[in-house]
């Protein structure tokens, strides 16, 4: 006996929406994992174990390696993400480059009983449950003995209120709470417990479709620098990296100048310093055993800094070497008003300026204020105080690549509604105009439009069903130590 009508209803009605989600491009499209490249992670670690390194207890200091920077007052920048991301799922994972090492109580043979270096964060989320993982370097408190290990699970994330799913071109997240594990709490010295709560996460993520230049440069940068093969003459693509001045930096963005930068004209931001690229001069290497070069280049790119009480603008960089001294000079704008042409910034140490892989180039050579200096930042410094060290990559070959610089993404975009939460969702600015996660046809998929296929039955007998969702939990805290 052949089923009645409307017993064949619903089940025509759930292939139509099979064969819906069969044809879907945008199921498609969700059941693809893109690729991760450009982003930033701000993490704090713990303020208070900061403020106990630096205190009158430890007496100690923390230093950033590997193009770490600083953002705020206390939060540490690294930089660099490479993943992967699943719009469909929500699964993401984003290693980010960089490292911090702390130091203190220092012993009376020049060592230190606290000796701690945290590197390379990776963020891992799935199925709802976070992880933030890390590479660590720590000395045992007591026994001094050292221990190194890769990807340790150091703080579990709590997701709450954060769904990932949807796709876009970034993926960020923000005052995502953060808790020490067991394996963090081990490899934490033991100056914490398992359960300890840690600063809160945020991160910015690029997501790309396909892969797009060397991360951290401008495609003028990042391809060749279309130097000329010659020891002496006019060279053009060179580039002149270099951050000021770290605890600037962390005054302008702190709670004092509340202020920020920007950067226009061809700079570029690596986090811990700045590019200013496209420089154009002369170069000569010399001759003789004794032979220093000499050099003489102008670079494109405008720094602004602004704030409370703060305005101040950089421009029109130039760098001089000669007999292993090097200058960088700038055109300084305070307060908006006109220019100070050619002011001698800082002296640096050129004698390590040598030829390397078609480049003439020198790496975090020492950098000193000059009085002029002193001067334009307004007598924050005095002359002869330590500015940040300064790079300069010089192009003698055609096919010369520049370093790469530290890859920070696009700018946070949060949404008006999660900047309401105080976090920032995922952004999904492309294929999301519906609010509803496309289903992947598998057998998961296919069980799921049976349940749909069931509720529309239910519907055509007028019975009305509420259909909510709750993130899944996240990562319950480990067990006490």
């Amino acid at each position: 006996m052949l089923p009645s009508r409307p017993a064949r209803a619903p089940v025509a009605v759930l292939l139509a929406v099979l064969s819906a989600v069969l044809l879907s491009p945008a199921a498609a499209r969700a059941a693809e994992r893109h690729e991760v490249s450009g982003g930033r992670l701000d993490w704090g670690i713990k303020s208070s174990f900061q403020s106990y390194v630096t205190g009158p207890v430890a007496q100690g200091s923390w230093e950033l390696q590997g193009g770490a920077a600083t953002v705020g007052d206390s939060r540490f920048r690294f930089h660099s993400a490479q993943g992967t991301y699943d719009p469909d799922t929500g699964d993401f994972e984003a290693g980010f480059s960089g490292a911090v090492h702390f130091t203190g109580h220092k012993k009376p043979d020049g060592s230190h009983e606290l000796d701690l270096t945290i590197s390379r964060p990776t963020v891992r989320i799935k199925g709802g449950n976070g992880t933030l993982q890390a590479d660590m370097t720590s000395k045992a408190k007591g026994t001094g003995r050292v221990t190194t290990a890769t990807d340790v699970p150091f703080a579990s994330l709590d997701l709450t209120g954060v769904n990932l799913r949807g796709g876009g071109t970034a993926v960020t997240l923000a005052g995502i709470p953060a808790t020490l594990t067991a394996r963090g709490a081990e490899a934490f010295a033991g100056y914490y417990t398992a359960g300890t709560p840690l600063d809160p996460v945020g991160l910015s993520a690029d997501v790309v479709a396909a892969a797009k230049p060397t991360p951290g440069a401008s495609p003028s940068a990042s391809e060749e620098a279309r130097g000329k093969p010659s020891a002496k003459g006019d060279f053009t693509g060179a580039a002149v990296d270099w951050g000021v001045r770290r605890t600037f930096r962390e005054y302008v963005t702190g709670s004092i100048a509340q202020g920020s930068w920007k950067l226009s004209d061809g700079a570029q931001d690596g986090g811990a310093l700045f590019r200013f690229p496209r420089g154009k001069g002369s170069y000569d290497r010399g001759s003789g055993d004794d032979a220093k070069p000499t050099l003489d280049a102008a670079f494109e790119g405008t720094l602004r800094f602004t704030g409370k009480d703060l305005d101040l603008a950089l421009s029109g960089i130039r760098v001089a070497v000669k007999d292993g001294k090097g200058t960088l000079t700038a055109d300084v704008t305070r307060g908006g008003t006109s220019a100070e042409k050619d002011v001698a910034l800082v002296t640096f140490d050129a004698a390590e300026l040598a030829e390397k892989d078609g480049l003439a180039s020198v790496t975090e050579a020492p950098a000193k204020l000059t009085a002029a200096g002193a001067k334009a930042f307004g007598g924050m410094y005095q002359e002869g105080a330590a500015m940040d060290p300064l790079s300069l990559a010089v192009p003698l070959d055609a096919k010369a690549k520049l370093p790469a610089l530290p890859d920070l993404g696009s700018a946070p975009k949060p949404s008006a509604a999660a900047a309401a939460k105080g976090r920032t969702e995922p952004v999904a600015e492309a294929g999301s105009s519906s609010s509803f996660p496309v289903l992947p046809v598998t057998a998961a998929g296919v069980g799921a439009l049976l349940v749909a296929g069931a509720a529309l039955a239910v519907v055509r007998k007028r019975r009305t069903t509420a259909a909510t969702s709750s993130p899944s939990p996240a990562e319950p805290p480990a067990p006490r130590a």
